[in-house]
């Protein structure tokens, strides 16, 4: 199979537009983590979960497409210098599912990502996450 110059080209810009963006989101999305999120054995109530029933759809339906459209993005990007599992970590943390709180907390529970999310919270002068003993 043979790709399109034209496609390599979107894809290669696609590739530089999600690096800057998670050089830039990031940072911003981690510091924004309530210090005591991962205490919890249940994932809190959506921001707009008060929201007008047709303005929640909405809402969540377009996160969902944003984040399948990551996934999608980045799974392109394996095969091409740049951002893939970025990109497609990104997707899969927008997407609702069952499960993703697990997945989330799992995540954290890894010595290298908790190491490096508390790195860029301390960087913006944020106390580290407090995880439970269970997830240590």
């Amino acid at each position: 199979m043979q790709l399109s110059p034209e496609l390599l080209g979107w894809l290669a810009f696609a590739s530089v537009i999600t690096f800057i963006g998670t050089i830039i989101l990031i940072p911003i999305l981690v510091v924004r983590i309530p210090v005591d999120y991962f205490m919890r054995k249940e994932r809190g109530s959506l921001p707009w979960a008060s929201r007008h029933p047709v303005v929640r759809v909405i809402l969540l339906t377009g996160k969902n497409l944003f984040g399948f459209l990551f996934i999608g993005v980045g799974i392109l990007l394996l095969a091409l210098p740049g951002q893939g599992l970025v990109t497609i970590i990104i997707g899969i943390l927008l997407v609702d599912f069952p499960g993703k709180f697990q997945l989330e907390r799992w995540i954290i529970s890894q010595k290298p990502a908790l190491r490096s999310i508390n790195w860029l919270r301390r960087r913006s002068n944020c106390p580290p996450l407090e995880i439970p003993e269970e997830l240590e």
